[in-house]
């Protein structure tokens, strides 16, 4: 299984917590690709150039991946309708989040559909870390155990139940993931991995 991601902190500290979740139970492999930030304008990496990203580790991989995920968050870019139809047109899976990958980490807590800037996902996290007393009782990006932390409650089996039912009415090659705000796909590749 390979994954890769468009940011370079949060989302692979995320699924490298998940991982050796696997790794302690039953061994395997899954590995975590952090794409090289391509600045445009200030506000990240496109992401088209994360497929192109995918498709360069395949190809110079050593051994075949049978499951291929993206994740990447609609952020400020344009492509990210053209992201998800190209990627899923080479056989990736995607596990999008419009606006941002805190919407997931936020649903780990409380079920939200309000459509609120990606900033405001971020300080609603603030809130729940202090609330909590998780980590330092402040959301970092950067926090290496982050999924450990928002598994807290049981976390994750809230964030997949709250995801499920934010997009039961997402009516897949219907509706434009960007202007589905907020939602998520995250939950189908935690729920795979979850099945490891």
């Amino acid at each position: 299984m390979l994954i890769v991601t468009e940011g370079e902190c949060t989302e692979p500290l995320y699924f490298k917590g998940l991982k050796k979740q696997i790794e302690k139970k039953i061994g395997g492999h899954v590995d975590i690709v952090e794409a090289p930030l391509i600045n445009i304008c200030g506000s990240g990496s496109s992401t088209e150039k994360l497929i192109d990203i995918a498709d360069q580790i395949i190809k110079n991989a050593k051994l075949i991946y049978q499951n291929i995920w993206l994740v990447f968050d609609k952020d400020d870019f344009h492509d990210f309708d053209q992201a998800i139809y190209k990627g899923k047109n080479k056989g990736y899976n995607i596990a999008w989040s419009n606006q941002s990958f805190e919407y997931w980490l936020y649903l780990h807590f409380q079920y939200s559909d309000s459509a609120l800037h990606r900033d405001i996902w971020t300080n609603k996290l603030d809130e729940i870390f202090k609330e909590y007393h998780l980590g330092n009782c402040t959301y970092r990006k950067n926090e290496e155990n982050i999924y450990d932390l928002v598994n807290t409650f049981d976390g994750v089996n809230n964030a997949i139940k709250n995801a499920k039912r934010r997009m039961a009415s997402f009516r897949e090659g219907i509706d434009k993931p960007s202007e589905y705000d907020p939602g998520t796909k995250v939950h189908e590749l935690v729920q795979e991995l979850k099945n490891i």
